[in-house]
């Protein structure tokens, strides 16, 4: 079949499924013609892949059927042959136990996916936090030209006269129904106002986080962190990453002339400058290993630990993603950091990052502060070794309290999240504002699936005390939206036998943030007797996919992938199906 229409100057995948003019060609051509298609779509036009997580299950992405017209459009705007094909959806606020246990399933949901169709480029359309990291892991593995659209954050939530921001006054309401400074009444009037509008959550957690990661890596156009989900520009956006992933196909522009080395850096870079999310690490860990990228938590503290916080947004500051859109966004933070960025990476426009952000202004120095006068003086994360985190441990500066950096306390020891929730507001607690409060069995395995639940709440009776914060230590990780001087990704975990799992009540803990220490003060001689007596916890399944999970699955410092996905396998088209 003739090539008529196509501008590339490669063979499409495609051709290989809509080019051929035998039995498997009129296969593949007339099943897709009953969905209404006309024959000169298979006229070696690009066939462009819509990888779609919509669902009602998540509603960060319900408003993704609309937006993936829009990519539609842009698509057949330039030429292209639009396919949108669903994956698996990963809201944070229904699944259980955590989607963070499903985010390697649906990356080879993804990966699988696009390999076995015929795809010639992607669009990626996510949104709630892990389908973020999910659909560029997969897509990663297969190396075929790639864009990720966010599907942005709801429009700030507004409560009785106060700017409110999701997740991170989920905590702060939590806490305040404890004290009694809400009732019931009150709480159901703030979930309302909480969530005004289609998108993910509004503050700079995880969803906004990885919306910027995808922007600071180039993998996304410019300006795609932060326009609200219902906004116009949005819809926008969407076509106009319709429009550009055909271009992509004839320049045959894959994810890994974009996904460098220094593309890694750069991200790392603008994630401490917005005071981004500590889960960053783990899924730019996971992408960097797809793509062969060397990457590792010495280059997150490298690179983060004298790079300010600009970013004056929930949890750690008092603004919304709604006002840094209109601040000036992403390329306003990207400008201000130039001196300090890789300035030739490429991005999927065609440009590097830095000519699409040279010359973009900052509306508003209270939402993005200038460089001399920072909001807040570290940004990035910091990386703790020590006795009780051989293989590190990461903190949040930022979203910490000053004095607690440098401590030195008795532990309190959770030995599971049965355990904390059993005992946690019991008033015969023995816990003091001073104590070092330690959770173990929530990491990757443990759990399993590695929750957001390092960031728990303090005990109720510190509360009432009017204590705010206190020093927790977990092999679990927090959620983006979440604050506290709190120390998470612990590895090895304590179900894989770390030194974490060895902690007792009472032991001294002493934690150095400025020396990136931490340190258990129990001696090498007890250790070893504790860990004699020490006994793995039971499996969690003996069938399925967490099974799988827990016997593949590496640690926090080495991106949680699944052992055998580390890598990848391109898109080389498979054998006939008849």
């Amino acid at each position: 079949m003739a090539n008529k229409t196509s501008k590339s100057k490669h063979v499409l995948r495609s051709t290989k499924w809509f080019g051929r003019r035998d039995r498997d060609g009129l296969v593949h051509r007339s099943w897709m013609k009953n969905q209404g298609i006309p024959h000169d779509q298979f006229d070696g036009r690009p066939v462009i892949g819509i990888c779609n997580t919509w669902s009602q299950a998540t509603p960060c992405n319900a408003h993704f059927r609309e937006l993936a017209e829009h990519v539609r459009s842009g698509v057949l705007d330039a030429g292209g042959f639009p396919l949108e094909f669903p994956v698996m959806s990963l809201g944070e606020t229904l699944m259980r136990p955590t989607t963070m246990l499903f985010r390697n399933q649906v990356s080879m949901d993804v990966e699988e996916s696009i390999r076995a169709n015929p795809f010639d480029g992607v669009v990626l359309m996510m949104g709630c936090d892990k389908t973020t990291p999910a659909l560029l892991m997969g897509a990663a593995s297969c190396d075929l030209p790639t864009i990720g659209l966010s599907g942005g954050p709801m429009l700030n939530g507004k409560f009785r006269g106060e700017d409110i921001g999701s997740g991170t006054h989920v905590w702060k309401f939590t806490e305040m129904l404890k004290t009694g400074q809400m009732n019931e009444s009150d709480m159901i009037d703030a979930e309302a106002c909480m969530s005004r509008s289609a998108g993910h959550c509004m503050t700079m957690g995880t969803a906004s986080t990885m919306a910027s990661m995808v922007e600071a890596l180039g993998m996304g156009l410019p300006t795609n962190a932060a326009i609200p989900a219902v906004d116009s520009r949005r819809k926008v956006l969407a076509r106009m990453a319709g429009r550009r992933i055909v271009e992509m196909v004839h320049e045959n522009l894959k994810m890994s002339k974009i996904l460098t080395r220094d593309a890694f850096e750069n991200a790392i870079m603008v994630n401490g400058a917005i005071g981004g999310s500590t889960n960053a690490v783990v899924h730019l860990l996971a992408i960097a290993g797809r793509m062969g990228v060397k990457l590792s938590l010495d280059d997150w503290d490298r690179l983060g630990r004298d790079m300010p916080c600009l970013v004056n947004l929930m949890p750690s500051g008092k603004y919304l993603m709604e006002d840094f859109y209109y601040a000036g966004g992403l390329p306003a933070v990207i400008r201000q950091i130039g001196k300090f960025l890789h300035k030739k990476t490429l991005t999927v426009n065609g440009k590097t990052i830095w000519e699409n952000s040279k010359d973009a202004v900052n509306y508003n120095k209270a939402v993005i502060t200038p460089l001399d006068k920072p909001f807040k003086p570290h940004g990035g994360i910091a990386v703790l070794r020590g006795n009780l985190a051989p293989r590190g441990a990461v903190l949040k500066p930022s979203a910490a309290t000053p004095k607690l950096m440098k401590h030195k306390g008795r532990a309190v020891v959770f030995e599971d999240i049965d355990d904390l929730h059993k005992r946690i507001d019991s008033p015969k607690l023995d816990v003091d504002a001073s104590c070092v409060l330690v959770l173990k069995n929530c990491g990757p395995k443990g759990y399993p699936g590695f929750p957001e639940v390092g960031n728990f709440a303090l005990p109720a009776k510190i509360l009432k005390k009017g204590v705010t914060d206190m020093i927790r230590i977990s092999d679990a990780r927090m959620s983006g939206t979440a604050y506290g001087t709190v120390v998470l990704h612990t590895a090895p975990e304590a179900a894989e036998g770390g030194p974490l799992a060895l902690v007792e009540n009472g032991d001294t803990i002493e934690l150095d943030v400025a020396r990136r220490r931490i340190h258990l003060h129990v001696s090498d001689a007890e250790l070893a007797r504790r860990r004699a007596n020490w006994k793995p916890l039971k499996p969690h399944a003996d069938r399925g996919w967490v099974k799988l999970y827990c016997a593949t699955v590496t640690q926090a410092d080495q991106g949680v992938d699944l052992d055998f996905l580390v890598g990848h396998s391109g898109a080389k088209v498979g054998r006939e199906s008849h």
